[in-house]
Formats: structure tokens, sequence, C-alpha cells
């Protein structure tokens, strides 16, 4: 596995730039706006060592933040989600947003940290049983 970013919510894009950016002194890698999704993430790291990212992720809507609501999800990139995601079953972890896709699931932490798995490289072909299993709970 390899980490890749942790997710903030954030309310205001440009304070929260004015902090990590300038206060801070991370440097802004990318900063991408979803209009279908109407939320703009921008993606930061450290000078020099891009491998562990924050994206503040600004909801374009208004919205309250509370019970840890601005804190989003670790992500790891694994070699064969189909495999990782067994293997978490196999350790008794329910798949919350299974890999039907080939490429994305998600699963939470015996805390309760939402944990994303993304496929390295391309999406896997969509295989049995990921592809029936329903989404549970929220992650």
């Amino acid at each position: 596995m390899k980490y890749l970013h942790t997710m903030v919510r954030v309310t205001d894009l440009e304070v929260s730039l004015a902090f990590y950016r300038d206060a801070l002194g991370l440097e802004v890698l990318r900063v991408q706006e979803v209009p279908s999704g109407r939320f703009t993430l921008a993606f930061l790291a450290a000078p020099g060592d891009h491998s562990a990212q924050v994206e503040l992720t600004y909801n374009w809507d208004p919205e309250a933040y509370t019970g840890g609501r601005n804190f989003g999800h670790l992500a790891y990139a694994v070699d064969d989600i189909y495999a990782q995601c067994k293997r978490l079953q196999e350790h008794g972890v329910t798949i919350l947003r299974p890999p039907r896709d080939g490429r994305m699931a998600f699963v939470r932490s015996p805390d309760q940290i939402s944990i994303e798995l993304l496929q390295r490289g391309g999406s896997l072909p969509p295989a049995e049983p990921w592809v029936s299993m329903p989404n549970v709970g929220n992650w």
C-alpha cells in the first residue's frame, strides 16, 4: 500500500488556502473545480515531499460541519482492490462501499475513521461478488 492523502472539508477555501499555503507553507499542487458536484478540491503538500498530501474539499452549498464531518477520509493505493477487500472481510471488516467499479472502495476503522481504497493504475474489470454488493451505512 501507499499513503495518498487526507481530505478535510473547509467552509471558506480562500481562508483555508491562506492558512495551509501562506501560513503553514504547503505548496498547492492542483485545484480542481467540479461544477457537476458543486465542489472544489485543492491538493497541497510539503515543499519537496508530495507523497503526503492534504485535500481541501470546499462544497459550494453552505453546510454546517459537526461531529467530525470536517474530516473526510484517509486514502491508500492498493495493488489489487479485490484482494485487499477480501482480506479486510476475512478480518471481520465490513466493506461499506464495495469496489463495484474495480477502482474504489470504502471501509471504516474501529474508531470510525473512513478509509478509501483506490486501485493502483487503471480500474480492474468489474467482478463478482463486488458488482452485486450494495453500499452499507456511511463512509
